[in-house]
């Protein structure tokens, strides 16, 4: 049985009649940036998050950049994250002139262990950056006690955590902004990039709007700040105003599946993701891990089962990155579960069958 690991045109067939009506309108009007589409996301996007300013951008990644410049992260300081993550995280750090310092993870959520965070501290620590990764928050709560005893600042990197919330409190309300990402295959996908910024702080978010646009103020041709050109398009605003009425049932759909996959796993010799006490999951990956995930891999691709590997190689492995750790061994939970995990299909357009047959074949493999 065939099982995609995406299954990005079933959006579009969820609701083609809507976006191709408000595609045709974006683009027969000439109204291409910045327009009623992309105010009006911006509105309803922050109200999803129950928080007071939504700022649309190009990308998730331009989203974590420019609340990094508009916190005033910058040469000299350091900025505490891990290193199990998306590249972006860290390399816009390092593009403002700070210095990335990474923690460990829990093994058992791939979250950044908020025990490490504190030894991490020094005179030059600016920041907190914590990783919401795979649809649930971090150890949040524990984190933010500690930046608010050293009077650091939390910058939430939220790419993978739409509509993920603590005992109802959703990403964005513990620090002073917080990045999303909405690239293709996120629980809200554009046809393309996107992102924004959140934030319940207004300050931030009158300088966020404004370098997002060249640094341009209130007055056109007016500059308060070096910006960048980092506008969500119309088109991918329209898009996603659409999708965005069919989340809820979709992360819906996703919670339902990862119920299954627990429920016929259980008792295997997989490892199994946890969620934290409080936390929702909204499940933008279902990974297990095991010790020997690539034999899994390669077991589950002759049966034409698809599966990802999120992340293979540390970041602090990687060139530009390794002078920022103390090489193998330095990371060691972060380095074993690279090694071991592995994200199967958890997609809203995926069957109860097409579950079971993975869960058939993982079970197989695990004896």
């Amino acid at each position: 049985m065939r099982v995609p690991f995406y299954d990005i045109k079933g959006q579009y067939d969820d609701l083609a009649a809507q976006m191709d009506q408000v595609v045709h309108e974006v683009i027969s009007s000439g109204g291409y940036v910045m327009g009623k589409h992309h105010k009006a996301f911006e509105e309803e996007l922050a109200a999803y998050h129950s928080c007071k300013h939504g700022i649309a951008v190009n990308s998730g990644t331009d989203a974590l950049r420019i609340i990094m410049d508009a916190a005033g992260v910058g040469p000299g300081d350091e900025v505490i994250t891990t290193a199990f993550t998306f590249v972006a995280s860290v390399e816009t750090i390092m593009q403002t002139g700070a210095t990335p310092v990474f923690v460990d993870i829990d093994e058992h959520t791939f979250q950044m262990d908020p025990v490490k965070v504190e030894a991490a501290i020094t005179p030059r620590t600016k920041a907190i950056l914590p990783i919401h990764l795979f649809g649930q928050l971090c150890d949040i709560e524990a984190i933010k006690s500690i930046a608010d005893k050293h009077n650091l600042t939390i910058l939430e990197d939220a790419a993978q955590a739409l509509g993920s919330h603590k005992n109802g409190t959703y990403a964005g309300h513990f620090g002073r902004a917080a990045g999303f990402s909405f690239y293709v295959t996120k629980n809200l996908g554009a046809a393309g990039d996107g992102g924004i910024i959140l934030t319940n702080d207004d300050e931030m978010a009158e300088k966020c709007r404004s370098i997002r646009v060249h640094g341009m103020g209130r007055e056109r041709y007016y500059y308060d700040y070096l910006g960048y050109t980092s506008r969500l398009d119309e088109l991918q605003a329209a898009i996603l105003r659409v999708k965005l009425t069919k989340l809820d049932d979709w992360v819906k759909r996703k919670v339902e599946l990862a119920q299954r996959y627990h429920a016929g796993l259980s008792g295997t010799s997989v490892h199994l993701p946890s969620t934290l006490v409080g936390n929702n999951h909204t499940y933008h990956q279902f990974t297990i891990r095991t010790a020997n995930r690539d034999a899994l891999q390669n077991h589950l691709k002759g049966k034409e089962v698809d599966s990802m590997i999120y992340y293979p190689v540390p970041i602090h492995f990687h060139s530009p990155y390794k002078h920022l750790a103390n090489g193998e061994g330095s990371l060691p939970v972060t380095e074993r579960v690279s090694n071991e995990c592995l994200s199967l299909p958890i997609h809203p357009h995926l069957s109860d069958e097409q579950v079971d047959w993975t869960i058939e074949c993982i079970r197989e493999f695990a004896g």
